[in-house]
């Protein structure tokens, strides 16, 4: 017999089981106690939720932290897809690229789209917008859109398509305008004839723009960055670098105290002996760890589209066919946390880079981190970082624990 569908998309419940056949119970919690995972330490504590949000915390900071660890929801700001479902796909790929982030942690995304013609990225535009306002709550919550292009350097495209990319002056502000409503953060490369005045326009419309697919020259970026661009899409991927004759985008967005950072923490789009370096360079709250992953990530080897491109997928590493070209990932925000943390990072950092580092770029107070008042968005993990439950505004999930 097939899964029965949810009654009410705003209920949380009579939805299908989880896809690995775990049930997600919707239920709910009034007290909760663990290791809170705090702004600048893990103590042992409890919480009482109240109406969703957190109502009240009680440390116990005389005993040893005990239990399993809570800890802000993850927030991944830029993730074109998971588990078969594509960000720019139809309702149904963005209801279940929701609910399968949520079961990794992820309680808040944003939908990011790829180059495409201007018509076709309106169009995901307004599906986003109409689809955001019915979006399921037994899901990760959409926070607006992303766009990674079409203002990218064809040098430094990766795996977007070429014949779609544009010059920003090439691009009447009027086409641009469908584009605004809901559109969170758009990448460009600040090279480009006219990206400086897009960045401009776009800062003044309440748009966050993100260095990235760039070949630009140490001055170039850093007119980028003085124009309004505020963050640095997968730092050292698809960007000039740290060359000590030809320094570009990488060194002005870690030497820039103001500007944020993704990483993709897979330990293929950066050699972990790398992180170190980031984490040293830039301030604890400019760091944002993010997934970049695709729409066939979570379902294993094979191939598949992102764009209009074909990509295939070997263990860990997605790259175009044929090419060793990589083209996003298939890691999990959960994943990257852990990673991070094996690698040094104190897990209080770690969750802050997941969590209320990419709200803070968006200008989100009202979750993110654990505090009366907050937004009842948490992860359960078990001692080794694995989700075991997630919740959303008061009420819990089954995790996805790989």
């Amino acid at each position: 017999m097939a899964p029965r569908r949810q009654k009410d998309r705003r209920s949380g419940t009579d939805h299908p089981g989880d896809p690995r056949g775990r049930p997600v119970t919707g239920e709910t919690a009034s007290t909760i106690s663990g290791r809170l995972v705090l702004d600048d330490r893990v103590a042992s504590g409890r919480m009482t939720i109240e109406d969703g949000r957190i109502g009240a915390i009680a440390l116990d900071e005389a005993s040893a932290p005990d239990g399993a660890f809570l800890a802000p929801g993850f927030v991944d700001l830029h993730v074109h897809g998971w588990g078969g479902h594509d960000a720019m796909g139809d309702v149904a790929a963005l209801d279940g690229m929701a609910r399968r982030l949520l079961r990794h942690g992820v309680t808040s995304f944003l939908p990011t789209a790829v180059t495409a013609p201007l018509g076709e990225l309106v169009a995901f535009a307004e599906r986003v917008r109409t689809w955001q306002l019915d979006a399921p709550n037994d899901g990760a919550e959409p926070l607006g859109f992303n766009l990674e292009g079409p203002f990218l350097a064809p040098a430094r495209r990766g795996a977007h398509d070429p014949t779609h990319l544009l010059p920003p002056a090439g691009a009447p502000r009027a086409a641009l305008e469908p584009l605004i409503d809901r559109l969170r953060l758009l990448t460009i490369a600040p090279e480009l004839p006219g990206a400086t005045d897009l960045i401009r326009w776009l800062r003044g419309r309440g748009v966050a723009t993100s260095v990235g697919h760039s070949a630009a020259t140490l001055e170039e970026a850093r007119a980028g960055y003085a124009a309004g661009a505020r963050s640095t899409t997968h730092v050292f991927n698809a960007m000039s670098g740290i060359d000590h004759r030809a320094p570009g985008v990488a060194l002005v967005a870690l030497l820039d105290d103001n500007a944020y950072v993704e990483l993709i923490a897979d330990g293929i789009h950066v050699h972990p002996a790398i992180w170190p370096l980031i984490t040293r360079l830039k301030p604890r709250d400019r760091l944002m760890l993010v997934s970049d992953a695709i729409s066939i990530a979570g379902t294993g080897d094979g191939r598949g589209r992102i764009g209009g491109l074909e990509v295939e997928i070997v263990g860990q590493r997605v790259t175009l066919a044929g090419t060793e070209t990589l083209a996003g990932s298939v890691i999990a925000l959960n994943t990257a946390v852990r990673n991070v943390v094996a690698a040094g990072v104190p897990l209080p950092a770690a969750v802050a880079a997941a969590s209320r580092n990419p709200l803070g770029l968006l200008g989100v107070r009202d979750r993110g981190r654990i505090a009366v008042g907050q937004r009842a968005d948490l992860v359960e993990l078990d001692p080794e970082l694995t989700v075991q439950r997630v919740m959303r505004a008061g009420t819990w999930y089954a995790g996805e624990t790989s």
